[in-house]
C-alpha cells in the first residue's frame, strides 16, 4: 500500500493549489482525481467560461464598430468555433496543472476517491478497480455541481446545467434562464448577444441578489436595453417537455404565464458533492449539505479535513485555494492566519462586469454603522468615455466615524481587474483618506475608486 503525508481527494482550485503548497511545504502528495485535473473550474467553469464571453465581447465589438470609426461590412458568430476555442483554452490549462503536478512531485491517483477508516483512501478507476492508500493527512475537495430543482430536472438537452450550456452545438432561438446569479445572468448575456432571445427568471426581489441594490439595478436597466425580459419574485413551477421545445409555467406577482423556450438553462445554484465519499462510514460531521469545520478547516475526525465548495463560505474559486493554502500551512506546523470571510471578492464576468466585496450599503446601515457613500459614474471618466464603455460606477461605503473601508461595488467594464485594490486597501485597514491621497494614474478606469472615495468626503474634483 503507498503511503502519503497527504492524500487531496479532487484537484479542483482548492486540491490542486493545496496540494502544490503541500509539497513546496516538503510533504509526499497524491491527489485523487475522476476526471480532467483542475476539476471544474478549469474545465467545465471558470476558465471555459471566460473565454466564451470574450468571444461575446469581441462580436459584441463588431457589431458597434461604426461607432469606432471602423467599417465592418459582414459578420456572424459561429458559435461552434467559440465552443472549439474555449475548450481549447480548458485543456490548456488543465495541461497546465499536469505540469506543476510533475514539477512539484505530486502523484495523480486517477479515479473516485472515497474515505477509510484509519486513515485511508480507496480510489476505484474507471474499470471498477479498487486500490487502497494511507496517509497522514486527508484533505476532501470534491467541489460542487448545479443545484436541481423539482420542478425542473435537467435532462441535458432541453433542461441544461452549466455544463450543458457550454457546449451547445446550436444557438437556441429562444432561451429561458432560470436564476440570475453569476452563472445565470453571464450564459444570459453570452446567448443574447450572439442573437437568441433571452428571458430570465429569478426568485428573488432583484437579479444578482447578492449584489448592492444599486448594482442590481443597472445591469436590470443594461440587460433590458440589451432586449432581455426580466421576471423577479417570480417561480418556475413546471417546465413540458414534451413539444419541440419547451414550455414553463411560471408564477409571477401579476399572475401565472407561460413563457416558450427551445432550451431552459437551471442556474439556480449549486449542490455539494457528499455522496458516496465515505464521510458518514468514518463519522465526518455535516450540517445542511456542508461539511463542518474549524477555522484551519479540521474535520472532528482527526486527520481529515475539508475545503472549498463543501465548506462555509462561498463557492468560489479563489477562496477554495486559499481554504487550501491555509489548511495545508497548518498541517506543514506553519501559523496562518485564519481566512477573513468578511474581504472576500466577488465578481461577475457578463457585460457590464460586476465586482464587489464587503458590506451592501443596506447591510451596513443594518449592521449599525453611520456610513459616508462615495459614488463616480464611468459617465464621468475619460478613460471610459474614450474606450466606448460609459455604463456603471463605482461605489464606495465608509464608516463615518472611524474611516474604515466597509465595502466596495463596482459594475461597468473591466472592473473585476479593479477590485483587487480594494481588498488589499481593506486588509491593510486603509481609510477613505488614504484612498483619496494616493495618485492614481490618468486616463485609467481605476482612477474612478479615488474619485469614488473624494465623493464620499466631499472633496470630488471630476463631478
Amino acid at each position: 500500500m503507498s503511503k502519503y503525508d497527504l492524500i487531496v481527494i479532487g484537484s479542483g482550485p482548492g486540491g490542486y493549489v493545496a496540494a502544490i503548497r503541500a509539497s513546496q511545504l516538503g510533504l509526499k502528495v497524491g491527489v485523487v482525481e475522476k476526471a480532467e485535473l483542475g476539476g471544474i473550474c478549469l474545465n467545465w467553469g471558470c476558465i471555459p467560461t471566460k473565454a466564451l464571453l470574450k468571444s461575446a465581447n469581441v462580436f459584441e465589438y463588431i457589431k458597434h464598430a461604426k461607432d469606432y470609426g471602423i467599417e465592418v461590412k459582414d459578420s456572424s458568430a459561429d458559435l461552434t468555433g467559440m465552443v472549439k476555442r474555449s475548450r481549447e483554452v480548458a485543456a490548456g490549462m488543465s495541461k497546465g496543472v499536469q505540469f506543476l503536478f510533475k514539477k512539484n512531485k505530486i502523484d495523480q491517483l486517477l479515479g473516485f476517491g472515497k474515505l477509510k477508516k484509519g486513515g485511508k483512501v480507496e480510489v476505484t478507476d474507471a474499470e471498477g478497480k479498487k486500490t487502497e492508500y494511507e496517509a497522514k493527512h486527508i484533505i476532501v475537495a470534491t467541489g460542487g455541481r448545479s443545484r436541481e430543482l423539482p420542478s425542473m430536472k435537467i435532462d441535458g438537452k432541453k433542461i441544461i446545467g452549466y455544463r450543458e450550456a457550454m457546449i451547445l452545438d446550436k444557438l437556441p432561438k429562444k432561451l429561458l434562464v432560470v436564476g440570475s446569479g453569476a452563472i445565470g445572468v453571464e450564459f444570459a448575456y453570452f446567448y443574447s448577444t450572439l442573437g437568441s432571445e433571452v428571458t430570465i427568471v429569478e426568485f428573488l426581489p432583484r437579479v444578482v441578489p447578492v449584489e448592492d441594490e444599486e448594482v442590481s439595478k443597472a445591469l436590470d436597466k443594461s440587460f433590458k436595453k440589451a432586449g432581455m425580459k426580466i421576471y423577479v419574485n417570480s417561480e418556475v413551477t413546471k417546465v413540458d417537455t414534451s413539444g419541440a421545445g419547451c414550455v414553463a409555467t411560471v408564477k409571477t406577482p401579476d399572475g401565472e404565464i407561460k413563457i416558450e423556450a427551445d432550451i431552459v438553462l437551471s442556474a439556480v445554484g449549486v449542490a455539494t458533492n457528499l455522496e458516496g465519499i465515505g464521510l458518514e462510514e468514518v463519522g465526518v460531521k455535516t450540517d445542511k449539505g456542508r461539511v463542518v469545520v474549524d477555522d484551519f478547516y479540521k474535520t472532528n475526525v482527526p486527520g481529515v479535513y475539508a475545503i472549498g465548495d463543501i465548506v462555509k463560505g462561498p463557492a468560489l474559486a479563489h477562496v477554495a485555494s486559499a481554504e487550501g493554502i491555509i489548511c495545508v500551512e497548518k498541517i506543514a506546523g506553519q501559523n496562518p492566519e485564519p481566512l477573513n470571510y468578511n474581504n472576500l471578492p466577488g465578481c461577475t464576468y457578463c457585460s457590464p462586469e460586476i465586482a464587489s466585496v464587503g458590506l451592501t450599503e443596506e447591510a451596513a446601515k443594518k449592521a449599525g454603522y453611520e456610513i459616508k457613500v462615495g459614488k463616480f459614474p464611468f459617465t464621468a471618466s475619460g478613460k471610459a468615455k474614450a474606450a466606448g464603455a460609459p455604463d456603471g460606477f463605482v461605489k464606495l461605503i465608509f464608516d463615518a466615524k472611524y474611516g474604515e473601508w466597509l465595502g466596495a461595488h463596482f459594475i461597468g467594464a473591466n472592473v473585476t481587474e479593479m477590485i483587487g485594490e480594494v481588498v488589499v486597501a481593506r486588509k491593510l485597514e486603509t481609510t477613505g483618506h488614504e484612498i483619496i491621497k494616493s495618485v492614481h494614474p490618468h486616463p485609467t478606469m481605476s482612477e474612478a475608486i479615488m474619485e469614488a472615495a473624494a465623493a464620499a468626503y466631499g472633496e470630488v474634483i471630476h463631478l
